[in-house]
């Protein structure tokens, strides 16, 4: 007589009890975008946190070609930087999805003190500028953030979104240093070496919160976003 099998004895039963359990609840999901293309970026100048720099017409065309990539999305909430730039990248969004655009300073750009407006040329001749280069970690703005500041706020913001959006998906419009540091927090990249990433402007990227850890899903989609207008022959001269 052959002895019965005893997984064949138990599987009945631990089928019946994974068939009772409640599905997994779907993840907390975090969108972060970068604001679209402004003449500061154009020109290679420091916005930082200056007031009074706007969307220029190709970031207001990648605003809207954002806003439509999510339109089909399922989105729960519409948070923004206090800087006009962030804003106006996300009330075309708001505006499809129906919803308010709330605004908070923990998404903040990069308070860089007294280099604000300056160009990125005559910053490449500091000895500072260069050190940022190589050890942003050991680098503090003059007058302003660190970038270990930058990202303590950044990721606390996102920590408690997250608790209050649970299972949620929500979209964060900030700037490209924030949210480089944010992503390499959470795929444990050094400090030192955050600048490897790229975040474009209208960009989007995306981090998950599920039942164990954070998952970064996706960095710097750019799929939705328009090629820039053509310079006129005249201005090639």
């Amino acid at each position: 007589m052959t002895a019965e099998n005893p997984a064949q004895t138990i599987a009945p039963a631990e089928n019946e009890a994974q068939a009772s359990q409640p599905p997994a609840p779907p993840p907390t999901r975090i969108l972060l975008i970068r604001h679209g293309v402004n003449d500061y970026v154009k020109t290679r100048r420091l916005a930082c946190r200056l007031p009074g720099v706007h969307l220029n017409a190709e970031g207001a065309a990648q605003a809207e070609a954002m806003a439509q990539r999510l339109s089909a999305t399922k989105i729960d909430a519409v948070y923004s930087s206090p800087l006009e730039r962030a804003q106006e990248t996300a009330a075309p969004l708001g505006r499809a999805l129906n919803l308010p655009v709330q605004v908070i300073a923990g998404i903040m750009e990069t308070d860089c003190g007294e280099w604000a407006g300056q160009k990125i040329e005559d910053l490449n001749k500091l000895d500072l500028w260069k050190q940022l280069q190589v050890y942003p970690s050991g680098v503090r703005f003059p007058g302003g953030e660190s970038f270990a500041d930058i990202q303590a706020r950044m990721v606390a913001s996102i920590e408690k979104l997250s608790v209050e959006h649970a299972h949620q998906t929500i979209a964060l419009v900030s700037h490209a240093d924030p949210i480089k540091l944010t992503l390499a927090f959470y795929a444990g990249i050094p400090l030192d070496l955050f600048q490897r990433l790229t975040i474009a402007p209208a960009s989007i990227s995306e981090i998950e919160f599920g039942s164990f850890r954070p998952a970064i899903v996706r960095i710097n989609d750019c799929a939705h976003i328009p090629p820039p207008p053509e310079t006129p022959a005249e201005d090639k001269k």
